[in-house]
């Protein structure tokens, strides 16, 4: 299943990026995690990009985290069960949330580390009743107690954790028994052409390569990395929204009002003109449309699994089966 939009807000023109580089946080970083990402760049960029115009950018470029968002609604419907709250982890303004209506659930509490970004959008959006918290997602026994939640959804917002599994745990630390985790967050193919056209023109123009695009979590390991946290009963699948650009850089100017931007520690904070250029005319060459735009591939990864309950049910044991397969076949 794929989405083809092509977005044409600006006239294509080159441009640099220069990349967020403070290091200073309100929130501490979590101790013997090995630091992947900085986390407070991370937040200001994307408290930058909802402050730019008044937020007009930001709303421009929601259309990947809302047909994502969309597309875990329908994994939530499939589960027929209310829930008097749930808990948006990674909420930003609430893509999920706002789907969320009063048949589902009572109340939805946000929590996001960037709190321009959670405030971005006013209550009245909304159909349930909103509770905000500002609050790192790294720390999420901080804001929650144990065995508290009965459901918690993560949208796109996991793949800039530090500590993945240590936060899983602390999701399934947070979940009542036969609590519900859903989830989605990019995978490792993610941005793939951004990625191969930004290796060769730097490899090109400057002789070796840097990491401008983060790492992402291996699709095969996500399941490895919720069993190993404690749930049970579940299910990964994978899908994929492609979005059209008129060029490469229209993508990277939407990527940084979406706070997508690097975030990487030891990141270089800027690209030479002449690389980017190369860049732009590599990704058209090598993955171009024929109508002259360029897509870009967001893989996505979609979680769901539950806290171990004694009355959860469990499925049968090997060889139990009153029906040879043969037979229905």
């Amino acid at each position: 299943m794929s989405l083809l939009r092509v977005v044409a807000r600006h006239a294509a023109r080159p441009c640099t990026r220069a990349f967020a580089s403070e290091s200073s946080s309100s929130f501490p970083p979590a101790t013997g995690v090995y630091q992947v990402f900085d986390r407070a760049a991370k937040r200001k960029q994307r408290d930058r990009a909802v402050s730019r115009d008044a937020g007009v950018g930001s709303r421009t470029v929601d259309y990947v985290r809302d047909e994502v968002a969309d597309r875990m609604m329908e994994r939530l419907l499939d589960i027929k069960r209310k829930f008097d709250t749930i808990v948006d982890l990674g909420s930003g303004p609430g893509h999920f949330s706002k789907l969320l209506d009063p048949e589902k659930t009572r109340k939805v509490l946000m929590i996001d580390s960037s709190e321009t970004t959670l405030n971005r959008d006013p209550d009245e959006e909304f159909e349930v009743e909103v509770e905000r918290a500002h609050a790192d997602e790294e720390n999420l026994l901080d804001v929650l107690p144990r065995n508290s939640q009965e459901a918690i959804v993560s949208c796109l917002s996991l793949h800039w954790v530090n500590d993945l599994p240590g936060v899983l745990v602390q999701i399934k630390e947070a979940l009542k028994p036969d609590g519900l985790f859903l989830g989605a967050m990019f995978g490792g193919d993610t941005l793939f052409e951004l990625r191969t056209a930004l290796q060769l023109a730097e490899v090109d123009r400057e002789g070796g390569i840097s990491p401008h695009i983060s790492p992402m979590t291996d699709t095969k390991d996500i399941s490895n990395l919720l069993s190993r946290a404690g749930f049970t009963l579940l299910t990964v699948d994978i899908d994929e929204v492609r979005v059209g650009y008129p060029s490469m850089w229209e993508l990277l100017e939407d990527l940084r009002d979406m706070g997508e931007n690097n975030a990487v520690v030891g990141r270089r904070h800027f690209l030479h003109r002449d690389t980017l250029a190369a860049a732009s005319a590599i990704y058209k060459e090598l993955h171009g449309n024929e109508d002259g735009s360029v897509p870009a591939t967001f893989q996505i990864i979609y979680m769901i699994g539950w806290k171990p309950s004694p009355n959860q049910l469990k499925p049968l044991e090997r060889g139990s089966a009153q029906t040879n397969l043969k037979d229905v076949l």
